[in-house]
């Protein structure tokens, strides 16, 4: 599922391997079988960590969102709630622990705080009652997008430094590049721009100082660390995107390597085309995993979206020369080389119409009077 992520120069894998691991952990301290009460903001991201079918296999029985009121009935042992240190969801913890009790099946839950736990928060749910909850941590910091991409996902980080004055998300930081360099090595060279990449890097070293006797001595895979403070250069972000990965999040938005699209544009697969008419739905977004396991988008996600569509023409000519090889298969040894080759020639058939069809919608959008005034306006 994720052999994307050891394709690059550093095998961004093992970070991957190293939260399943973690987490797997904290659910195995959890004996019978569990529900999992989910951060809306932290399922997609976890999704990207352990399938839902691993957690299954951890005695996982069923899934619910964070939210206010009554869960469904259930028979489960033992409930954990997965979420940020957040003062509100402490209360909608509070709330369905509550509403758990008043049923005849006894539980034990379980806050599993992600990165870490906060005593705001020990406090708050100690007030509220339920001080008989086991509170522990789950510390998955980076998460792994690319083989060259990696996120904390704290949406809220500039505003908590700059406009609330609250340092944790430097904490955060910190720790997750030391868990980075426990996994590769010591990075030898480290620069900075801006005062809070400083103060972060000063961190970083002092605790690098304090566990300097007890790292393992492993070879640095990383050469250069450079942190930069989002304040040095706060404009560059309201420029609009001119690449092919860039123009669909500008438009469509790209969460956790998936982006939504309108339905139309797109084929629908053969195998829903047979069969008794349905009947008629309300169209639905078309999901589209858009990471580099993708060869197509891979090729084309950092291009100028001009550039785009004679890269798509020139596949799309390579593909139908693949299909017409079966024509000149004269023995049995050359069509059975050509079945061998037709998954993948099928897969990137898939791959070249999806993209296609995105390109269409974006081109639909650039060619309007508005995207280009506003280009004009932004040079």
């Amino acid at each position: 599922m994720a052999a994307h992520l050891s394709g690059g120069r550093v095998n961004i894998g093992l970070l991957r391997e190293a939260a399943r691991k973690e987490l797997l952990n904290c659910l195995d301290k959890c004996p019978g079988s569990k529900a999992l009460v989910w951060d809306n903001q932290l399922t997609a991201p976890f999704g990207l960590i352990a399938e839902y079918s691993l957690l299954k296999e951890h005695e996982v029985d069923a899934m619910y969102p964070l939210q206010s009121g009554r869960l469904p009935t259930n028979s489960v042992q033992h409930m954990i709630f997965i979420t940020r240190a957040k003062v509100s969801h402490m209360e909608i913890i509070a709330d369905i622990v509550f509403g758990e009790e008043d049923r005849t099946s006894k539980k034990d839950y379980t806050v599993l705080f992600v990165p870490r736990k906060t005593l705001l928060c020990e406090k708050h749910l100690q007030g509220l009652g339920v001080s008989y909850i086991t509170l522990d941590e789950y510390p998955l910091d980076l998460i792994p997008f690319e083989n060259d991409l990696l996120s904390l996902e704290m949406e809220s980080a500039f505003k908590e430094c700059y406009l609330e004055n609250d340092s944790s998300v430097i904490y955060h930081v910190t720790n997750s590049l030391m868990r980075m360099q426990a996994l590769y090595g010591v990075i030898p060279k480290i620069y900075g721009k801006g005062e809070l990449a400083k103060r972060a890097v000063d961190m970083m070293l002092r605790k690098r100082r304090e566990v300097l006797d007890s790292e393992n001595q492993i070879s640095p895979q990383i050469d250069c660390l450079l942190l930069i403070d989002r304040n040095v250069d706060l404009l560059t972000p309201l420029c609009t995107q001119l690449t092919y990965e860039g123009l669909i999040d500008e438009m469509y938005g790209i969460n956790n390597t998936t982006a939504k699209f309108p339905p139309e544009k797109f084929q629908v697969p053969d195998d829903k085309k047979a069969g008794p008419a349905q009947p008629a739905q309300a169209p639905e977004h078309r999901k589209i995993p858009l990471n580099s396991a993708d060869q197509l988008y891979s090729e084309i996600r950092d291009l100028n979206f001009l550039a785009v569509g004679p890269v798509l023409s020139r596949k799309a000519k390579q593909i139908s020369a693949a299909f017409e090889e079966h024509k000149g298969a004269k023995t049995v040894s050359e069509m059975k080389q050509f079945v061998h080759k037709l998954p993948h020639i099928q897969a990137a058939k898939h791959s070249l119409a999806n993209h296609t069809s995105i390109a269409e919608l974006i081109k639909e959008h650039t060619d309007t009077e508005s995207f280009r005034e506003n280009l004009q306006v932004q040079h």
